[in-house]
Order: C-alpha cells, then structure tokens, then sequence
C-alpha cells in the first residue's frame, strides 16, 4: 500500500492559472501573446514587424522572431493567459476547496517575471515577493506543502527577446532569481521543482516528424546545456539556503515502445529513451553527461559550449527528488505506417493495443507502471509523479452538476498502475494530479479541454463568470485521499 505520508495533491501553473498579466508589477512572458488555439489548429505568436505591421509566428520550438520584430499585443485577439483563471485573485477560494479534498501537497509555480519583471533587476518586485508569501502562508492555513516550479515553461520576455537560453549570461539572471525565492519563502516552501519539463528543449523536436536541421538541434542542445547548469545551481543554493529543502527536476516521461520485433525497431526504442528520457535524467541525477551523448550530438554536429566549471557544476547539483509528468506513451519504428497518431503533442505510429483520447493520446495505465519501474532501477531516487491526468470536454447538466465518471475511471486505473508499481519496490512519495482546477490548455489554449476536480465557468472564447463547481471526481478524489488510495 502507499505509504503513510504520501503526498497527495493537485497541480497547476502560474502562466495557466494565475491570470493578472500586467497589474502589481508583473513583466511580460512570452505565453501573453499567445493565442488560443485548437485541436485542429495550434496556438501562435503575436507580433510587428520592422516596419509595424501585425502578423503572427509559429510557437513551435526552434522558430525565430524575424529580424527587427517584436512580441506584440494586438487588437481583437484573445489571449487566454491575460485573465487564465484568475487564481490570482481567487487563490483563497480554491485552495480552501483543495483543502476540502484533503491535499497533502499543491504543486504551483512562481512566475519569474512577476518577481523580476525584465530579469535583469537587482532588487525583486515587492508586490510579487508578497502575493507567493500570501499564497503559501494560505496553503500552511490547511497544513498543504507548497511544491514549486521556478520554471515552468516561461521568462521575462525582455530575456527571451535577446536570445533566452541561448545565452550563458541568462544563468547569472536565473541564479538571482532563483536565490531570491529561496531566500524569501525560507521556512514557507521547502519542496521544489528546478525546470518543467527540461528534456521537451529537445524531445519537442523530434515530435513532428523530425524535420528540424543540424541548426536548430545545435541551439536547442546549446539552450538545454544552460538550463542543466542553472539547475545544478539553483540545487546547491537551495541546499545552502536552507538544509531541509528538497529540490527536484522533472521531466516530460514518455514511456517508448518498439513498433516490432525487428532488431532495427529494439535500437530505436533505446535509443529514443536515451535521447528523450535518460539524457537529462541522467545529468540532473548523477551529475554528469551520459556515455551516449557523443552519439547524439555527433548524429547533428553539436558542438557545445561546455567548461570544466560546468562539468564541476553539474557533479555538485544532483537533484534529491526525480519527477515528472506522465500522459501517453509511444510507439517508435524504422518502418514505414499508415495508421498514425495525430493531436497534441501527440505523433508517431498508432499502438493497436490501446484507446486513444480525442486529442490523439494514448490511454496507457500499465506504461505509468512502466516508466515508474524503469526510473527507479536507473536512479535509486524518491520519485513523485507531479502531472497526470485527462483532458476531456465536460457537460454540466440541468442542476449544474458534472458527472466525469470517464475521469474517474482514468485516474483510477493509473494510481491503480502506481500502487502497483510500489508493490513492486518503487520509492514513490507523491502523486499531483494535473490540473486540479479547470486551466487554461497549454497545448490549445483552451479551457474545454479541462482536467480539474473543480469545473470553472469559462469557455474558449474567454466568456464565463469563473464561478467553481465541485465536479463528481472532486468526491472521488476526497474518498481516495480519505483512505490512502484504498478505495481502489
């Protein structure tokens, strides 16, 4: 059975959720001048050009703002993180519904430019320093462990516009910023989570078809190298800081199978786990690149701006805690298929062995158990599952109820996977279920595409009175707290 102190609790993040783009001090991200998206067609970037005229560019990773651009805001376009959910001002009131399904933790994420509005300050932005002191404060109210991101999937955009990660100079920035949250919330967050997903700098170029060139590769593994340090970092500084924290990375774990049992497609496989899963894995857990990543880069001429201070860096800043997000899995092959998987984030030949959701995901319990059971024999470290769940279109009915038994049964069957997974040996500490409150989409930007306990009246277009609704899981999950996952 689980253990007596596992963690349960929910997940969101700021550029999702928080809303309250431009007020209290808050820079700009790169996702507020996204637009809402779809299934059907993806999210783009919004901006002028040299001359001023609008137009808008691909989010995909490895696109460039065209030369004299910039990010701009333009009229009569819906932005869907301008407002999110608005937990900005509304965090008192969710949280005391997280409370109410008995959360042991709540992973959330400080939004760095509200912190450090241009990421170059000296000195932090008061109003955003308070409103996460106010946040955990209320979360310790209902005895919930704050469990937080300093990066998930954002920067100040006056960073991004000058190249990003693509400099080294953005390590000294995050370094600040990162000692500045460690030195602020001392004895109020004691769990965190370095970068989100940090293996999708590179795992998102192989998602569509491997169409990207040696260029881009060399830049995504350039910008990758810097994060990797700058987490090394930031784990010495928490640890230094204060010795009872725990701090963690996370990465986006996409079991891979075989399309056959052609020798060819046996290579693939590990070889796609190695690039995907492992590469990372390994840097943040044993401090140092694994003995494939010559191969790697050498299959795109990579050529990394590495120092010996790094190497050093990367030794003495091993995570305590492996997490990661869990959702589908994929089947990989050298052979030529006609029956594809096509959705969000979702590519690759279909696996006939599985139901797919409507946005083209795999319905894999047993690839959770999986991927749990992989990661522990690799790296002997605690391990908490930190996002999953399903994104699904849910229907009130006439007394305003929703009745999400397909969610239910979603979850059920994955925490089913977990817990056999720690019958068979794995250290796992902690389950967030993603999305625990209706947010904003990542992928499509859109709130029908909800994964929470907790429905917000808000719809694709932005329109809605963010009332919340205790959906029929938000029960289910209260019972399954109640009981340590008994109830299954």
């Amino acid at each position: 059975m689980f253990k007596h102190n596992f963690l349960w609790g929910g997940a969101i993040a700021a550029n999702q959720s928080e809303g309250a783009w431009n007020i209290d001090g808050r820079g700009p991200i790169l996702l507020d001048y996204r637009t809402a998206g779809s299934k059907e067609s993806p999210r783009m970037l919004t901006i002028v050009d040299k001359d001023g005229n609008p137009g808008m560019i691909s989010t995909r990773r490895g696109t460039v703002l065209p030369e004299g651009a910039q990010y701009a805001i333009l009229d009569d376009v819906y932005y869907p993180s301008h407002e999110g959910i608005d937990f900005y001002h509304r965090y008192k009131e969710d949280i005391k519904l997280f409370a109410e399904m008995g959360f042991k933790i709540f992973r959330m994420s400080i939004c760095w430019s509200r912190i450090f509005p241009t990421g170059i300050e000296n000195e932090p932005n008061k109003e955003g320093i308070e409103y996460y002191k106010n946040v955990f404060k209320e979360l310790h109210k209902y005895n919930i462990e704050p469990l937080v991101t300093l990066v998930h999937s954002e920067m100040p955009v006056y960073l991004e516009e000058r190249g990003g990660w693509e400099n080294r100079s953005t390590i000294k920035y995050f370094d600040h910023y990162a000692k500045t949250c460690f030195t602020e919330y001392k004895g109020l967050v004691k769990y965190w989570v370095t970068f989100n997903e940090i293996n999708n700098e590179v795992g998102m170029l192989e998602m569509f078809g491997n169409t990207a060139n040696h260029e881009t590769y060399q830049m995504a593994y350039q910008r990758l190298h810097y994060q990797l340090v700058a987490s090394s970092h930031a784990v010495k500084m928490g640890h230094e800081t204060d010795s009872k924290n725990i701090i963690g990375g996370m990465i986006c774990g996409i079991p891979h199978y075989p399309g056959s049992n052609d020798p060819d497609d046996i290579l693939l496989c590990r070889h796609t786990w190695e690039k995907a899963i492992f590469y990372c894995g390994d840097v943040l857990c044993k401090g140092e690149y694994p003995v494939f990543s010559n191969r790697l880069w050498n299959e795109h001429d990579v050529n990394l701006d590495i120092t010996n201070q790094d190497l050093d860096d990367l030794r003495e800043g091993t995570i305590d805690l492996y997490t990661f997000s869990y959702y589908m899995s994929n089947v990989v092959t050298t052979h030529e298929v006609k029956d594809v998987v096509s959705g969000n984030f979702a590519a690759g030949a279909r696996n006939h062995f599985l139901k797919y959701s409507e946005w083209g995901w795999a319905y894999d319990p047993k690839g959770l158990r999986y991927y749990l059971e992989v990661i522990n024999d690799r790296y002997h470290k605690p391990i908490m599952i930190t996002e999953n769940g399903l994104g699904a279109v849910d229907e009130l009915d006439d007394d305003d109820a929703i009745n999400d038994e397909y969610r239910i049964e979603y979850l059920s069957d994955h925490i089913s996977e977990m817990h056999c997974a720690v019958e068979n040996g794995v250290n796992l500490i902690g389950y967030t279920a993603w999305g625990c409150i209706d947010i904003v989409s990542m992928s499509t930007g859109q709130m029908s595409k909800r994964y929470g306990f907790i429905y917000v009246d808000k719809n694709d277009q932005g329109e809605g009175t963010l009332k919340r609704i205790k959906k029929k899981s938000f029960y289910w999950y209260k019972k399954l707290i109640e009981t340590n996952g008994e109830i299954l």
